[in-house]
């Protein structure tokens, strides 16, 4: 059961995906976008289509203000209306639900709660495993060693960290989700208008915690005079003069676990009406956000989970039951697209090794790997990526392993009917090829192979006479897509799924593709260019240059076949 807080999610979405993204009106609709690929992603996370959107009914609810009239009054931002939505966001809210809803997603709101409220609610009564999606600390309130529940919380460069019971020592210093409140409410969160207890930071009221086993008992110690475990004569006066706003905090703080929802938890999860879903996306501009969606869910239609996977003693859940599709295949624009990218040891692919390795799907996803290539990094490859020798063996996986890895990756990828993306892809594959060959022989990575989109081939189709370099840097501020930190896998990856963007919504052709008409296409494309770029040698002098023609991976390792790896890798 993942049960998303959705609030959390959409504030933050809002807050970090940029306001430019809009629908045919003018309206952003990046919040939408972010909710919805992270939903996308927990089902793919999980295999598991039992998602519950949760949210606030009321975001400061009557009985919570009526204990702590404080509580959330500073986030007000419009008196009269006593709300703290940004017109931008509540304008989107409305477009998310039709989404959500044709998705199958139930939503769960009760009248005068927050979706904390409604989380520990459905949480208290899943009997199957929980998992929290929030960025929100204080649902780790929700923990308990006696019930199988985790909170998920979103981290930089698109990392999820799992935080469960098991884990609150060795983050915070307290062992329950219990004391975590308890720990929270002294430290306070102005955000909330909680104040907290003056001068006690969170490693404080860990330390008091531990020393007295709850706050009761931190107040006692207090009030008896108690001057060890950590309790000053300051910090004992400061706990006592605190004593009445410290209970309420925590009363404040304490989720409802008997409220209402109104969702049948046993029949989740819902069907989904897929054409709903597109008549939801339509003018919106979140088509591949719907798509991706759409992708996971299908996914789980052939793949219903194992009574092991429901748990013990519980019925496996029925497969998520699309209706019919439309259309007879999507082109491979509105397909799950994935950025690839390697950096490596030198520019021959058949000599060449892995040093970093990085699949990206925006806006979260990002998986990356570090490997110890076996061999010395030559100064130029560092100078040009930045991991040394000393670095790769010291922190770097072994080569093998990360094949493996990256292997598995793509067989899944293809399994899932992704796009893989990626800037003169066929270097990256090529290079992978030769480390398959060399680690992993009984492997053979053609045949794992999900559809390739490669935009140095696609970049020359579409703006064929562009003069300058075709560079992954170049082809990047060619079409207007940043490029922060080039020769960062992560970042070359992510580039490179921006340029796929945005030579699709250029070209009408390439754009109707489906993946498989695709391939087909980039690699009668791609000999017609290398014979092309053959011609163009031999007429500047070079009688006896050749030009691999093959895609995706090359069958002949030529140094003057990747003219975009002239910067070096």
């Amino acid at each position: 059961m993942v049960l998303v807080d959705t609030p959390a999610l959409y504030y933050r979405a809002f807050y970090s995906v940029p306001d430019s993204i809009v629908n045919d009106e003018g309206q952003p609709v990046n919040a939408i976008r972010g909710v919805v690929d992270t939903v996308a992603q927990m089902i793919r996370r999980f295999s598991s289509a039992r998602v519950v959107a949760a949210m606030d009914a009321d975001w400061r609810p009557a009985f919570r203000t009526a204990i702590m009239p404080e509580y959330k009054a500073a986030r007000i931002k419009d008196e009269a209306a006593g709300t703290e939505i940004p017109p931008e966001l509540d304008a989107q809210l409305p477009i998310m639900r039709r989404v959500l809803a044709a998705a199958g997603i139930p939503i769960a709101e009760v009248d005068g709660t927050e979706a904390d409220d409604v989380i520990a609610t459905i949480a208290a009564q899943s009997a199957t495993p929980v998992v929290i999606v929030s960025p929100d600390r204080d649902l780790l309130a929700l923990l308990d060693t006696d019930r199988d529940v985790s909170v998920l919380r979103p981290r930089k460069g698109g990392e999820w960290e799992a935080i469960t019971a098991a884990d609150l020592p060795g983050l915070y210093g307290v062992d329950s989700g219990i004391r975590y409140r308890e720990l929270a409410a002294l430290r306070g969160d102005p955000s909330d208008g909680l104040p907290g207890a003056a001068g006690i930071g969170e490693k404080t009221a860990a330390t008091l915690l531990t020393s007295f086993g709850s706050l009761a008992g931190i107040v006692s110690a207090a009030k008896a005079g108690v001057k060890t475990g950590g309790l000053s004569v300051k910090r004992a006066t400061t706990i006592v003069e605190s004593e009445e706003m410290l209970a309420r905090t925590v009363e404040v703080m304490t989720c409802l676990t008997d409220v209402d929802h109104g969702i049948d938890l046993d029949v989740l999860p819902l069907i989904f009406d897929a054409q709903a879903l597109e008549a939801a996306a339509a003018g919106q501009n979140i088509a591949r956000s719907v798509d991706n969606l759409a992708t996971a869910l299908r996914g789980l239609a052939d793949a219903p989970p194992t009574d092991a996977q429901a748990g013990p003693g519980v019925a496996a859940a029925q497969p998520v039951r699309p209706a019919p599709r439309s259309e007879a295949g999507v082109a491979w624009p509105h397909a799950r697209l994935v950025g690839f990218d390697l950096e490596t040891t030198g520019v021959d692919p058949d000599t060449a090794r892995i040093v970093t390795a990085a699949f990206v799907e925006d806006p979260d996803r990002v998986e990356m790997w570090l490997a110890d290539p076996g061999v010395e990094i030559p100064e130029a490859a560092r100078a040009v990526h930045g991991i040394t020798t000393e670095y790769a063996q010291a922190n770097g996986m072994p080569a093998v392993e990360v094949v493996t890895a990256l292997c598995t990756e793509l067989t899944g990828l293809r399994d899932e009917g992704a796009v893989v993306v990626g800037h003169n892809i066929v270097y990256d594959l090529s290079v992978l090829d030769a480390e398959v060959r060399r680690h992993r022989p009984d492997l053979d990575l053609r045949s794992l192979l999900p559809a390739i989109v490669d935009t140095f081939v696609l970049d020359r189709r579409v703006d064929r006479y562009r003069r300058g370099k075709r560079t992954l840097t170049a082809t990047a501020e060619a079409w207007d897509v940043s490029l922060l930190d080039a020769h960062d896998a992560a970042a070359d990856a992510r580039a490179a799924l921006d340029i796929a963007r945005a030579l699709a919504s250029k070209s009408t052709e390439i754009a109707a593709y489906t993946p498989q008409e695709i391939m087909a296409a980039q690699g009668e494309w791609k000999r017609a260019q290398a014979a092309d770029l053959q011609a163009f040698l031999r007429r500047k002098g070079n009688a006896d240059a050749v030009v691999d023609g093959s895609w995706p991976i090359a069958d002949e390792a030529r140094i003057e076949t990747r003219p975009d790896r002239s910067e070096g890798r």
